[in-house]
């Protein structure tokens, strides 16, 4: 969307956030395409199966994308209503301030009236002492001289001012009626060509800082300041002039010496919004205000202290610093305790006349800014960038450490920039960032809470159809099952032909695992682009009754809801599909390249060391504190479902085991596995008995852990006869600290371990 050229600031703005809403509703984790049950379809459409992937797989980057849009939006509506043009202003002072000092012009010296000068002067000058100082600094043969009105402020009509001193290497200033028409206007002294005249009139921002200098200003109708050109402008163009370096005006009105422009401000410039049309003024790059150039005092001068060398062929701007008569004007520069905290008037206009001298002789920049486009892709680059920080760094200390440093490395850059005399954005981008990362944390929170209340709902479903199952599985039916057929991929052949395409989508390429009830294979999804690998779980239910069925179905689906939303997470494989076939039940899941734990443990492998059984505990005790959170339970944890990703190296927990109910148990797994779902040795005796608890899930990993540091399968590990616990320390060589910590989480009661994978967590994360 773009806007039309009629468009306002506030229609944009409205038309954005109507779109920011849509697109925020379209992402709502508790909109899920729920199956009716009552209904038994047999088939689950395919199309539900793609959203599924779709939404998954965009949901971040539309999240980022939206609430970076919206923030940035926000921000530039506070930036048009002028709320952050203080802090930026200040925020250039700063960073003016900090920029290393700049040498003093060699090509101006400053004649000063001091206090003291005025004091021996009865605290006026007459036009006899101005005079002899002009005649004294004609005879050193200087390129230039400027006349600043603080001289004879206290006396306007200088009837005899350089009388009999010639005139045409001399600048006088005068002042306005002042900008806002109410200051008192100083006239220029009579005798003086309008090319000789220019005005001092400096236009401070509303904090009365000086950042701006004027170059051109159209006086006022009737006024005795009759020029167009500023003190400092005119004395910069006569000076290049002298050496040969004519001016004049490119498009827009521009000044210009040589084809070197000095362009001037727009209505929005850098941080100011909606500056005044009146005159044309740039930013003054200014060098360190005490010390622009080499300055000497009047007595100095008209005592003969002064090297003659200082004046030969120099600019020589004469005006006073006494307190007395102007107390200063305040620059960037006075928030500094280095500086001084005020700087006579004098002193800006030899900045500005500085600024421009050296900008066509030295090619000492201008300070420049962003174009308003330019100036949007920033703020909204640097939003952009607070909106993957937030996605990506979930955990409040380390993002906030990590927001700090990327707000410091952004002003860090903008520092840079203004060193090289470039003035960007930095409060609207540190703003964008900060808020689109608060804007990001909230929704994920919001989007987690919701998803949370879905999941419990699916939760309770899943415990109802659980009950409902094992009821029924212990109830004795006179209803045959049907024939089970099962899939066999075990030629080429067979994946290559059309019959062999798995609900018209999935084309079978190798079988993963194999049993009597069911089967996992790798797949191929034909209707995505590329026929990206899959993992199709085939589950056959262990009765085909209707009443059966109709339980094995709600069981079945809440648990694909439950893995749906678990997903998201990084080291859960996503669910892709989920949909039932000739009342036979498939998943479809991400692939995860990689081996199992297994082939990392004893027996497999060597026993392991105690730093390796740590960082495997926090990285699965993070994974289950995301799922424990939401109230769910895995109940199958074991080393053949934990994975080993090829591609990160990260763990990957597969398999959760509550959708495995509605398949009997075969002889091979009746040996191993409780007919409560799970595996003997990794089983809790609550989960046997069929109440599983989230510190079951806990009990699981704690027995992981003990075989990787003494290299037995927990079922060979023998109960204490008092505790019920298994024993297990004297086949590992461990500190008591993590001992304790394994004693605790493999409990033979379920209220002495801890209560949820973030407390072990804790608890781990404290002995290391």
């Amino acid at each position: 969307m773009y806007p039309q050229s009629n468009d306002t600031i506030f229609t944009v703005i409205r038309r954005l956030l109507s779109n920011f809403r849509a697109a925020f509703l379209n992402n709502q984790p508790g909109t899920l395409s729920v199956r009716d049950n009552t209904q038994l379809p047999q088939v689950v459409d395919s199309t539900r199966n793609i959203s599924i992937q779709d939404s998954t797989s965009n949901s971040w980057l539309r999240t980022i994308l939206v609430t970076s849009l919206g923030v940035t939006v926000l921000v530039l509506l506070a930036r048009e209503l002028k709320w952050l043009q203080r802090w930026e202003l200040r925020a250039y002072d700063e960073m003016m301030v900090l920029r290393s000092s700049q040498p003093p012009d060699k090509r101006i010296l400053l004649v000063t009236v001091t206090d003291k000068d005025l004091q021996q002067q009865k605290n006026a000058l007459s036009d006899e002492t101005i005079n002899q100082l002009l005649n004294k600094i004609q005879s050193y043969q200087p390129r230039l001289i400027g006349l600043h009105t603080s001289l004879y402020i206290k006396n306007i009509q200088k009837t005899n001012l350089a009388a009999g001193i010639p005139k045409d290497n001399i600048i006088v200033g005068c002042v306005f009626q002042g900008m806002d028409k109410t200051a008192t206007e100083i006239p220029p002294p009579p005798n003086f060509a309008e090319d000789n005249i220019g005005f001092n009139d400096l236009i401070p921002d509303n904090d009365n800082v000086v950042r701006r200098g004027l170059l051109f200003q159209t006086p006022f109708s009737n006024s005795k300041c009759n020029t167009n050109y500023s003190f400092a402008s005119r004395l910069a163009i006569d000076y290049l002039d002298k050496q040969g370096i004519q001016h004049g005006f490119s498009g827009n009105n521009i000044l210009s010496f040589n084809q070197v422009p000095i362009p001037h401000l727009k209505k929005k410039s850098g941080g100011y919004i909606n500056l005044d049309n009146e005159g044309s003024h740039i930013l003054i790059n200014y060098r360190n205000p005490d010390n622009i150039a080499d300055t000497v005092t009047l007595t100095q001068l008209l005592t003969d202290k002064v090297n003659p060398n200082l004046i030969q062929d120099r600019l020589v701007i004469i005006g006073t610093s006494a307190r007395s008569l102007d107390r200063g004007v305040l620059t960037p520069y006075s928030i500094s305790e280095d500086q001084s905290p005020r700087v006579p008037p004098l002193f800006i206009h030899a900045q500005m006349t500085s600024q421009i001298i050296s900008t066509v002789l030295d090619g000492r920049p201008i300070i420049w800014y962003f174009p308003e486009w330019l100036e949007f892709l920033w703020i909204g680059s640097w939003s952009l960038v607070g909106g993957v920080l937030a996605w990506y760094v979930r955990r409040p200390l380390l993002l906030l450490l990590v927001s700090g440093v990327t707000v410091t490395a952004l002003v860090g850059i903008c520092y840079l920039l203004i060193v090289q005399a470039a003035w960007v954005p930095v409060v609207p981008s540190g703003l964008a960032l900060v808020f689109t990362a608060i804007g990001v944390i909230g929704y994920t929170s919001y989007q987690t809470e919701l998803q949370t209340k879905v999941i419990i709902l699916e939760v309770e479903k899943q415990r109802e159809a659980i009950e409902q199952l094992n009821t029924l599985l212990n109830e004795t039916t006179g209803i045959q099952d049907a024939p089970r057929k099962q899939i066999v991929a075990s030629t080429p052949a067979f994946s290559t032909a059309s019959s062999s395409l798995l609900s018209n989508r999935y084309k079978i390429t190798r079988v993963l695992a194999q049993g009597g009830f069911g089967c996992t294979y790798l797949a191929k999804d034909t209707q995505r682009p590329g026929s990206p690998t899959c993992v199709v779980k085939q589950l056959m239910p262990a009765r085909r009754d209707t009443r059966f069925l109709q339980v094995a179905r709600r069981l079945f689906d809440s648990e694909a809801e439950i893995l749906e939303l678990l997903g998201k997470h990084s080291q859960i494989p996503e669910l892709y599909a989920f949909f039932e076939e000739e009342q036979e039940f498939y998943l479809v899941q991400q692939f995860i390249p990689g081996y199992p734990l297994t082939e990392e443990l004893p027996p497999h492998q060597d026993i392991k060391d105690e730093t390796y059984v740590i960082n495997m505990l926090i990285e699965l005790l993070e994974i289950l504190a995301f799922i424990h959170q939401r109230q769910v339970i895995h109940r199958d944890i074991k080393p053949g479902n934990i994975i080993r990703c090829n591609q990160d190296n990260r763990l990957v927990l597969i398999d959760f085991g509550a959708v495995k109910l509605i398949q009997p148990q075969s002889k091979e797994q009746t040996e191993l596995a409780t007919v409560a779902i799970g595996t003997r040795g990794y089983t809790p005796p609550e989960q046997f008995a069929g109440h599983p608890r989230l510190s079951s899930d806990i009990y699981a990993l704690g027995m992981i852990a003990i075989q990787a540091l003494t290299g037995l399968n927990p079922h060979e590990l023998r109960s204490h006869s008092d505790t019920g616990s298994p024993e297990w320390r004297e086949w590992a060589q461990v500190s008591d600290k993590l001992a304790a910590m394994l004693d605790k989480m493999v409990s033979y009661h379920a209220s002495e371990r801890y209560k949820s994978a973030v407390e072990a967590l804790e608890a781990i994360k404290s002995i290391m």
